[in-house]
């Protein structure tokens, strides 16, 4: 028999409403007692009654068993997180660079409590990837997680190797169509993948790494040459982040553009959808695909969520407690295409071996073998305007 769940959420945005959407469809032997929001003075779909903007009136209500964080404040969401923990309250959140910034911590707060926290629309939206690795993939080998997680950039390359636009006019439609921010460097710019990436590293590995140690380059400096390059030469271009175990005690994580030939099961994850691609020793080659963001899609996967919380599910993160633990890792040869601006800069940059090399008054690049630690120590110079890295796979 399923434990009633009486849920106080914070947030009612795109997702909030979504999920609101989504409940009352089904019996689920829940209720919504409170919503806790930022404005007030937003005209909203449901009676004032339901909003309060003081988070307390949830925090400290003995009857709401459930927290539904819903919010983009990050350090905010936190302190709701670790307040309802705490308190005897299980929390279901969306929030990826908060769960990627304190998981270690949050999960040790879990453990003293007998609480649960569970994150699966955190996560490439309605792709249910955490369970999967927490769960299916308790006992794989796995060899490497990657795959497209962002659906703002993967909607902008989808444009601009569809649809044939310049980057300036996908992203301005991104953000016309809500898909990206007015600042769209969370998403461009890596940093929305490899807080995900951090996350599915802890369920697939059992490792914690803070997301600050993680290399993330983005499309934010994708030019005309780059895409005219991709496109002579049969690619198209996705940024894709990857962790991947590179020997018995080693994982190396990253973000990059990548250039991938079109019979990659990744180039036909278009627009907002997301893929996920599993490479396991025994289950081989798996793929996921969904829709990575929107209301309705990141909801159903919060509503799965609290919905296996009337069953006391909660994640054992059993991985981190096997005896012998992957190391993470940067040191890992890749293949790179490097467009740059200034002759000075690659004379700064050490390649392992440059083989092939290109010089117009406008267009220059190499491609060649560098370390993932040399990219790391070179970020700057790399990625300062004018350049643009991406890894041939």
């Amino acid at each position: 028999m399923s434990k009633r769940l009486t849920l106080g959420i914070f947030g009612f945005g795109v997702v909030g409403q979504g999920l609101y959407d989504i409940i009352k469809t089904k019996d689920l032997n829940l209720s919504i007692k409170k919503f806790v929001i930022k404005d007030p003075t937003k005209e909203r779909s449901l009676p004032a009654s339901l909003f309060t903007t003081d988070a307390s009136v949830i925090l400290d209500d003995p009857e709401i068993n459930t927290v539904v964080e819903l919010i983009n404040d990050a350090d905010a969401a936190y302190d709701i997180t670790v307040r309802a923990l705490r308190s005897g309250k299980n929390v279901v959140s969306a929030n990826k660079k908060m769960i990627a910034t304190h998981l270690e911590e949050l999960v040790k707060i879990q453990q003293e409590h007998g609480t649960s926290l569970l994150y699966e629309g955190a996560v490439c939206g309605s792709i249910p990837i955490i369970r999967n690795l927490e769960e299916y993939y308790d006992n794989e080998l796995l060899h490497s997680v990657s795959g497209i997680f962002n659906g703002s950039s993967n909607y902008i390359l989808s444009k601009i190797f569809n649809e044939k636009q310049s980057y300036e006019v996908a992203l301005k439609k991104a953000q016309d169509l809500g898909f990206a921010e007015t600042d769209p460097t969370l998403d461009v710019g890596g940093y929305d993948p490899k807080y995900k990436l951090a996350i599915v590293a802890s369920h697939a590995y059992g490792l914690y790494i803070n997301p600050d140690e993680i290399l993330n380059l983005g499309i934010d400096k994708l030019g005309n040459s780059d895409i005219q390059f991709a496109n002579e030469k049969n690619y198209k271009i996705k940024l894709i982040p990857l962790a991947k175990e590179v020997d018995s005690k080693h994982v190396v994580l990253y973000v990059l553009p990548k250039f991938i030939r079109k019979d990659n099961i990744l180039s036909n994850v278009e627009n907002e959808y997301n893929g996920v691609l599993v490479k396991a020793a025994f289950a081989d080659e798996q793929f996921f695909y969904g829709k990575g963001a929107g209301g309705h899609p990141t909801g159903s996967a919060v509503l799965s969520d609290i919905t296996a919380l009337r069953y006391d599910y909660r994640y054992e993160y059993k991985k981190h407690l096997e005896s012998q633990q992957v190391e993470y890792s940067t040191d890992y040869q890749l293949e790179v295409y490097f467009r740059y601006a200034d002759e000075k800069t690659l004379e700064q940059i050490q390649f392992d071996s440059i083989s092939e090399r290109y010089y117009a008054e406008n267009f220059k690049y190499v491609i060649a073998k560098i370390n993932l630690q040399e990219i790391i120590k070179k970020r700057d110079l790399i990625h300062q305007d004018g350049n643009f890295l991406a890894e041939i796979i």
